[in-house]
Parts: C-alpha cells; sequence; structure tokens
C-alpha cells in the first residue's frame, strides 16, 4: 500500500472545481482501480468465473480505471468511508464522458460510468448470523443512492439517507467486473487463520476417508493437481453428497459428467472436492463439511450457506450467488451440498 501525504484534493468536472477541506493529515486514501498508474495502490482486473488458474484475459473492461479510493481514519480504525472514483497523477477526480455528473446545493457530485456498488451485511459477519444485505450505490462524494434501472444508466438512484458508506466488517464492493470483501481487523483477529484451514484439511485425511467402490484411502488436497487421474483424489456427487474416488461405475449414458452414485443410485453431476484455502471468506471456524455446487469447493456449513444467499451484481442489472474462491456461478437448490465421507467421522 503506498500512502501519499495530500495537502489538498481538487474535483473536478469539466469547467468546474472545488477543494475539500478535510484534515488530510489525520487520514490516508488509498485507491482502488484497473489503471496501473502511480496513484493507485491496488490494480484490480477483470474476475472470470470458475477460472480455478487465473490465467484467462479479459479483452474489454468493465472496471473503472479510477473505480474508487477509501478514505481511512488514522485514529478511529473502524472509520472507513468509500468513495466513487479516484484521483489521477494531477490530483484531479478522474470521471470518464458518459459518466452522471449533477450539481445540488452548490455542491457537485456524479457516479462512475458502470458504478461502484456496495453491501453492508445484516448482523456479525464474523459468527455466522450475518445475512444479506441491500445492494446500494456510492458517489464521488459518498452519498449513498439505490441501484439505477441499470448498470450505467444516466438516471441515479433514489437517496438512501439512512444508509451511510462507512465500511464495516464483511461490506462488499462491486466494481463491475470485479467484487470485493472488506474485512476489519477486529473481524480477522476471530477468523480462522491458513494454518488452521490446513488443520481441518489434516484432521478429515486423519479419518482415512475411502471410496466405496476402489477400496483405496482417499486425500483431500488443499489445492487441485492438474492430475484427473489421481487415485486419491475425492469426488463428490453433487446431488446426494457422497465422496468417493475417480471410477467409472455408474455412467450414464451419453451424458457428459452424469453418474449414478453406488451407495444411493442417485444419478448426477460428479465433481473433484478441494477446500477452500482464503480464511477471509470464512465466517467462522467449523469444519469444513460441505461443498459448492458445481465447483466443489469445501468449507464449513455456515460459511457455504452464508455464501449461497449473497447476491453478487451480475451483468447490467442481474444477481447470481457465486463460490468466493472462484466465482463460479452456483447451480441448483441450494447451489451447495453436505459432503458425506465413508470414514470414522460417520
Amino acid at each position: 500500500m503506498i500512502i501519499r501525504p495530500l495537502s489538498q484534493l481538487v474535483v473536478r468536472y469539466d469547467r468546474v472545481s472545488r477543494v475539500l477541506s478535510s484534515d488530510i493529515s489525520f487520514s490516508f486514501v488509498p485507491q482502488i482501480g484497473r489503471s496501473s498508474e502511480s496513484p493507485i495502490d491496488f490494480v484490480v482486473m477483470d474476475t472470470v468465473a470458475g477460472d480455478k488458474s487465473g490465467d484467462t484475459k479479459v479483452l474489454q473492461s468493465t472496471i473503472s480505471r479510477f473505480a474508487c479510493r477509501i478514505l481511512a481514519d488514522r485514529n478511529d480504525v473502524n472509520n472507513c468511508r468509500i468513495y466513487a472514483a479516484g484521483f489521477d497523477s494531477s490530483r484531479n477526480i478522474f470521471l470518464g464522458e458518459k459518466a452522471t455528473k449533477w450539481t445540488e446545493n452548490h455542491e457537485i457530485d456524479g457516479l462512475t460510468t458502470n458504478g461502484v456498488l456496495i453491501m453492508h451485511p445484516r448482523g456479525d459477519f464474523c459468527g455466522g448470523s450475518a445475512t444479506c444485505g441491500p445492494w446500494r450505490e456510492t458517489s464521488v462524494g459518498g452519498a449513498v443512492f439505490s441501484l439505477r434501472e441499470s448498470r450505467s444508466a444516466q438516471q441515479k438512484g433514489l437517496p438512501c439517507q439512512a444508509e451511510t458508506n462507512v465500511l464495516r466488517d464483511g461490506t462488499m464492493i462491486d466494481l463491475c467486473g470485479a467484487t470485493l470483501l472488506w474485512r476489519s481487523a477486529e473481524g480477522l483477529k476471530n477468523s480462522p487463520t491458513k494454518r488452521d484451514l490446513e488443520a481441518l484439511v489434516d484432521e478429515l485425511n486423519a479419518g482415512r476417508p475411502q471410496c466405496p467402490v476402489g477400496l483405496n484411502t482417499l486425500v483431500i488436497p488443499r489445492k487441485l493437481s492438474s492430475a484427473h487421474q489421481d487415485l486419491n483424489q475425492p469426488y463428490v456427487y453433487l446431488n446426494c453428497g457422497h465422496v468417493q474416488g475417480e471410477h467409472s461405475w455408474g455412467a450414464e449414458g451419453s451424458e457428459t459428467g452424469v453418474r449414478r452414485c453406488p451407495m444411493c443410485l442417485t444419478a448426477g453431476p460428479v465433481v473433484r472436492v478441494c477446500m477452500g484455502i482464503e480464511p477471509a471468506f470464512y465466517v467462522d471456524s467449523g469444519p469444513p463439511t460441505y461443498a459448492f455446487n458445481p465447483c466443489g469447493h469445501m468449507a464449513s456449513e455456515r460459511t457455504v450457506k452464508y455464501w449461497a444467499t449473497v447476491d453478487i451484481p451480475h451483468g447490467t442489472n442481474g444477481f447470481h450467488a457465486i463460490c468466493p474462491f472462484c466465482a463460479a456461478p452456483l447451480q441448483g437448490t441450494p447451489g451447495y451440498v453436505r459432503l458425506i465421507f465413508q470414514d470414522n467421522l460417520d
């Protein structure tokens, strides 16, 4: 993170300008955007759904070059506010030509072309009691509005006077191409660490889960390998949750990927399972007994059920739930499955 001591910030829309008189000496302003220029502290790229390798590139990005900035109070760690757009190298707010701008009570405000959307969860994110809140849009000046009719519509939404742009633990920030999760320092203290998650995987593997067909011991990986013929790699039947190894039993005709589970005879797709190793996405420290459908990423019950209820902006005005580990859209209802191992946990 690059912290720049700015003594004065100027906002310019066309030929109109005004000076933000806030005392910047007690704050720092990290900026987020697609641009790789020096004023941007965190460069973000478009997320490709289901891309587990990170090698897929997007030809035309919908993320703004100077998407947003966060004003963080050095004296109050809980006072971090998000604002649309960012300052360029000339210390001017950068907005596209098609961006929505307006003047109200002699004050100038605006929105980025595709908007900066925020969602504050209802309840405490850490602990598993939170639910998805409504999505709102924040402006250059930090005002909060309801969503526009479409992502890049010229007419701004209705003001939400009772809501705020102050980030809280678990707030989602959508930049139209990438969705960010804000975690507070206090929230991360109460979340599992990467070592904790790896220990949970080791505990499951210590139970020596077996494939009921091949009778071989399965080993849950911390990350997927490129080897599809690993006999120890566990697979889950997404319609019933039984975990087994790789075998050819139960193939259903010409339907690709559809197998009939030898345990309960339920037909459905099969996918490799893998532990979701990203502590910030977890809402508790429970054992990884559930997996997302269709990607197979494992996590705790509360974590999986929370993310299955979070609607992430998609397209011009759509929403869908995704796996937080690979961004694959969830399929079916409820979008996840309880894992059933043949081991000493049953």
